[in-house]
Order: structure tokens, then C-alpha cells, then sequence
């Protein structure tokens, strides 16, 4: 089966009135059955993003564009952002001390002994540093 056609299949699904478009309802509701959860408010401002033609509406062609480009390389460019933003020194890794003052910068104040378990949790090699997979983990 081509990808388009599965993607075609998922549009059908997600598409209660059969207009060959997505609207914030359908999407909530869709994704209720799944188990998952998503407000109708939270579903218009997904869709506002995706939305190529500003219809309010997702279609085939948008649907497409979420799955294959947007969704996915969007979240890795979100993570990395969020990382640099820890990484103050920029060599790649988040210390107990980085760690410290951004979540200070959040309001969250721990001690450098606290940020080194909260690193020890998610440090795969012992390094005591986060590394970007790590981050990536953590952040799933």
C-alpha cells in the first residue's frame, strides 16, 4: 500500500462528515477513542498550525505534510532548542550546574546535590552529564 493511501485512510477515520477534512471536533473526539485527550480549543490551535489554506481545517494535503515533515522534525528541533537552553556552555552536555540555574530560571529551586540525582536518573553512560539522547529520553 502507498503511503498516501494510508495516510488517505487515517483522513477517512479522523473524518466523521465525510468532507475529506479534519475539524477541531473530529479530531477531538477521534482522538478521545484512542484514549488519548485533546480539547476542542487545543484542537483548533493544532490545526491553526498544520492548516496550509487557513480554512480552519485539516486536509489530505496538510494531514501529509504533519506526518511526514512537520511532526516528527518539528519535535527534534523543539528538543534541541529546549537542550541549548540547559547546555549554557554549549558542549553538548547538561550539568548538575546548567541544570541548576535553568530550573532556578523556571522558578523550580533544587540544590546541586538534587540535580545530580535528577541527572543519575536519566544518565545512560555514568557520565554524570545528559547528553542529547539522554535528553531525548528524558523527554519522552
Amino acid at each position: 500500500m502507498m503511503r498516501s493511501e494510508q495516510y488517505e485512510r487515517v483522513l477517512r477515520y479522523f473524518d466523521r462528515d465525510g468532507d475529506g477534512k479534519i475539524s477541531a471536533s473530529e479530531l477531538s473526539h477521534r482522538l478521545a477513542l484512542m484514549g488519548g485527550e485533546l480539547k476542542v480549543k487545543e484542537a483548533e490551535v493544532a490545526i491553526e498550525s498544520l492548516d496550509s489554506n487557513g480554512d480552519g481545517l485539516l486536509d489530505l494535503e496538510d494531514f501529509i505534510g504533519m506526518m511526514e515533515e512537520g511532526g516528527v522534525e518539528e519535535q527534534m528541533n523543539d528538543l534541541k532548542e529546549a537542550f541549548e537552553m540547559y547546555d549554557a556552555d554549549g558542549n553538548g552536555f547538561i550539568t548538575p550546574k546548567e541544570l541548576k540555574a535553568m530550573l532556578t530560571k523556571l522558578g523550580e529551586f533544587k540544590s546541586i546535590d538534587e540535580c545530580k540525582l535528577m541527572i543519575k536518573q536519566f544518565d545512560l553512560n555514568g557520565d554524570g552529564l545528559i547528553s542529547f539522547d539522554e535528553f531525548k529520553l528524558m523527554m519522552q
